[in-house]
C-alpha cells in the first residue's frame, strides 16, 4: 500500500477538519449514534479500526483508535485481517467507513469472530447506495462503487495479509447486507440491526474536500429534512449502520 498517498489523504482531512466546524458536528452525532448500539458487556474493550484522524474518543473516550500506519494521535496499529488480540477478548470492533476498503470482507470478518467476546459486536458504518446515493458517490467521489465487480468473499490460501493493495469498492456494504445472500454470508452472526440514513445534512456538507452547500447555522433545518427524507431509504439514504453480534452460545465454537 501506497503509505506516502494514504499519509497525505490523512493530514489534508485533519486540515479540513479544524477548518469546517459543520463537519465535526455532524461525526459527532454520528458516533453518538454508533456509541448506542455498543455493547452491554462488562469491561468493555472497544477498538476502532481504521481511525483516520481518530476523532471518535470525543465520544467514546475508551476506544483504542488503530490504522495500518502509525500516526501521534492513535493508540496502535493493527491490521483488520491479522489483529493483535487474543482470542474472545475484545467485546466491540467499530468500522467507520472501512468495510469498502476489506479487498476480502469474509476473511476480515472470520478475523473479528476469532477476536470478539460471546455477546460482543462488529459496527459497521459506511456507504449506502440508493438513488440519491448513486449520484454522490457514482458522480461526486473518487474512489468507485463497483457495483457489478464480484466481491471475493475469502482471501486466497497462498495470500500474504501484510502485503496489502489499495482497494475501494463503495457499494460492497449494500450488496453484502441488503441482498439475497445476506442470510448466507452472515449465518453464524446475529444480525442486530441494519439502518439505512439520508444524511443529506452531510452530503450538503462537503464532506471533508467538497464545497459546503449551506450555511452552519441551518444545520438543524437539514437534520429536519433528514428525518423526512429516512422515509424512502431506497431513494434517499446515503449512509447505512450494521450491527453484527457473535452469539453468546458461540463461547465454545469456532467460526469455519
Amino acid at each position: 500500500m501506497d503509505v506516502n498517498r494514504y499519509q497525505s489523504e490523512i493530514l489534508q482531512n485533519e486540515q479540513y477538519w479544524q477548518k469546517k466546524p459543520i463537519l465535526r458536528r455532524i461525526y459527532r452525532e454520528f458516533h453518538e449514534e454508533i456509541a448506542r448500539h455498543l455493547s452491554s458487556l462488562d469491561a468493555p474493550l472497544v477498538v476502532e479500526l481504521g481511525s483516520g484522524i481518530g476523532n471518535i474518543k470525543e465520544v467514546i473516550p475508551h476506544a483504542l483508535r488503530t490504522d495500518l500506519f502509525a500516526n501521534p494521535w492513535l493508540d496502535q496499529i493493527e491490521n483488520a485481517y491479522t489483529l493483535s488480540f487474543q482470542d474472545a477478548t475484545v467485546s466491540d470492533l467499530i468500522l467507520f467507513d472501512v468495510f469498502h476498503h476489506l479487498r476480502y470482507p469474509g476473511t476480515a470478518l472470520k478475523e473479528f469472530w476469532r477476536v470478539l467476546r460471546p455477546g460482543g459486536r462488529v459496527l459497521v458504518f459506511d456507504p449506502f447506495i440508493s438513488l440519491l446515493g448513486l449520484v454522490v458517490y457514482g458522480l461526486l467521489h473518487k474512489e468507485p462503487i463497483n457495483w457489478w465487480q464480484e466481491i471475493t468473499w475469502y482471501a486466497p490460501a497462498d495470500w500474504d495479509p501484510h502485503q496489502l493493495e489499495y482497494y475501494a469498492a463503495q457499494g460492497n456494504a449494500t450488496r453484502v447486507f441488503f441482498s439475497r445472500m445476506t442470510p448466507t454470508l452472515l449465518k453464524d452472526w446475529k444480525l442486530v440491526m441494519r439502518k439505512r440514513y439520508a444524511a443529506f445534512s452531510y452530503v450538503a456538507s462537503g464532506g471533508y474536500s467538497g464545497p459546503q452547500l449551506y450555511p452552519d447555522g441551518l444545520y438543524p433545518k437539514m437534520r429536519m429534512l433528514d428525518q423526512v427524507l429516512d422515509a424512502l431509504p431506497p431513494v434517499f439514504a446515503t449512509r447505512i449502520l450494521v450491527v453484527l453480534e457473535k452469539p453468546p452460545s458461540a463461547e465454545h465454537t469456532t467460526r469455519t
